[in-house]
């Protein structure tokens, strides 16, 4: 070999953000003159600067370049040691090329950011918001997340409440906040709350953000509730001071079995509400806990031998709303979830769909006859059926006098009668927990495209949503929820 080389010194440290410089000594030890180029190679390369890059040097002398090292302040410099070279290839003889190593030590430094998504959140009993931990140093970081706020007004379920987060990427911790006390009525009330983010030896990265408690009733009502308590009680108090006496001879006739008015015609009755107009709570009927018969695939005696009963043993092991809804419960426990189903005319039973797919056919004429309906995460679901009405004399469907039906988290809630000689659905009335949270529906009819995706409006007062049309000739035959 034609050449001596030399690095002063071999091991080096430098912190990201700034730089060192190590020094290359070389010597020509061949018997003509030679141009030498530098070349840096491995993972610090891009960091890695060589001045002068190009040296001649004459037979038995020695040249000097100097290599600079300017690693950045971000995680991308990995703390540690690193190895480094340096490519020397003569220009006389390319084939002797000599790549002497050396070793720089970046230092560790950490830096952590924290973000609260959104930085507000509203609710009436919980507010889930979310925090976004990165971690922008060269080396792992450790931390716990703990909430607090002014006056202990609200709880805190953090999770996971301990994470570690390598160089360069992010950690999101799901919070929710609980009120101690609801507010039954008023106004709002903001509740600011501020997440710790604490590391060993090192001072607590506090993040600020904002719960907005929203009373549980308006205030307009409080103000309407107390007006119509005063009325109550005046008209109360002038009806007890103004009491009719009842005279001895109406008492005479009554006891005589004497009626002075002569009889009258009866009145036709009234045509009764439908059952949406008064949607009972969530909760005001026990939960279904198995699927309605239906009259597709039933049957089978004693003549039908074993395939019969292993055909119908398969139809009770079909997954129904609730099997869907909790297995995806057991994988997303905090989020909101409804899974359904539909039973069509020759078909029978669909398989589960939920959150936002379709359930059902669009263009094969079948009719809907009954839904299958299981949620998570909003305290149960209710419904009832308007279905189509042979003996219509306006052109429009029935509730039957069909009573809703209702299901808690987790259970089956069916909508409508499972028969294939059941009349066949026009439209439903649908809503959750009690009108606290949102419900939304699309159905695909008869001979009609998509409906707009509609939801109820609890804020508003719009406790339930209703799907579908009132036309006793349009049928549903596909339906998408979402909560």
């Amino acid at each position: 070999m034609s050449l001596w080389t030399s690095l002063e010194p071999a091991s080096a440290t430098v912190d990201p953000g700034s730089s060192t410089t190590v020094r290359l000594r070389l010597r020509n030890t061949g018997d003509v003159v030679d141009e030498y180029r530098f070349e840096p190679v491995g993972d610090i390369a891009p960091w890695t600067t060589v001045e002068p890059q190009s040296l001649r040097l004459y037979p038995g002398t020695t040249g000097t370049v100097e290599l600079t090292f300017a690693p950045p302040r971000t995680s991308d410099a990995t703390a540690g040691p690193n190895a480094y070279a340096i490519r020397i290839t003569p220009t006389e003889h390319p084939e002797a090329t000599t790549v002497p190593e050396g070793n720089l030590t970046i230092t560790p430094f950490t830096e952590v950011r924290a973000e609260l998504v959104p930085p507000t959140v509203k609710g009436r009993f919980r507010g889930r918001p979310k925090l976004a931990v990165d971690n922008l140093g060269n080396t792992k970081v450790t931390a716990s997340v703990s909430g607090s706020d002014n006056g202990d007004q609200l709880s805190y379920d953090i999770h996971p409440s301990n994470i570690q987060i390598e160089p360069g990427r992010a950690a999101f911790v799901k919070a929710t906040l609980k009120p101690r006390q609801i507010i039954w009525f008023g106004s709002k009330e903001e509740r600011p709350y501020t997440f710790a983010v604490k590391r060993s030896g090192v001072t607590p990265l506090d993040v600020e953000g904002t719960y907005v408690q929203r009373s549980f009733l308006p205030g307009w009502l409080a103000t309407f509730l107390g007006v119509f308590l005063a009325l109550a009680i005046t008209f109360l108090t002038l009806w007890l001071a103004y009491k009719p006496q009842v005279r001895s001879t109406a008492t005479a006739i009554e006891e005589a079995g004497v009626s002075t008015l002569p009889p009258s015609p009866s009145a036709p009755a009234a045509p009764p509400a439908p059952p949406a107009t008064s949607a009972p709570p969530v909760a005001s009927a026990p939960p279904q806990t198995s699927e309605p018969e239906s009259d597709s695939g039933s049957g089978g005696g004693s003549g039908g031998g074993s395939g019969g009963g292993s055909e119908q043993q398969e139809k009770k092991k079909a997954p129904t709303a609730a099997t869907a809804v909790q297995q995806l419960a057991a994988s997303d426990p905090g989020g909101r979830h409804i899974c359904y189903r539909a039973y069509l005319t020759g078909k029978g039973w669909t398989s589960p769909e939920c959150d936002g797919d379709m359930a059902g056919t669009v263009g094969q004429n079948r009719a809907i006859k009954a839904l299958n309906i299981a949620v998570y995460g909003v305290n149960g679901t209710a419904g009832v059926a308007f279905v189509h009405d042979p003996d219509s004399t306006n052109g429009q469907g029935t509730y039957n006098d069909v009573p809703w039906t209702s299901a808690t988290d987790g259970n089956d809630n069916y909508i409508g009668t499972a028969k294939q000689s059941a009349p066949d659905m026009l439209g439903f009335t649908i809503n959750v927990d009690n009108g606290n949270k949102a419900v939304c529906q699309s159905v695909h009819q008869h001979n009609r495209d998509w409906q707009n995706t509609a939801c109820d409006k609890p804020n508003e007062g719009e406790h339930y949503i209703f799907a579908g049309t009132l036309d006793n000739g349009i049928w549903l035959e596909a339906v998408k929820f979402t909560v």
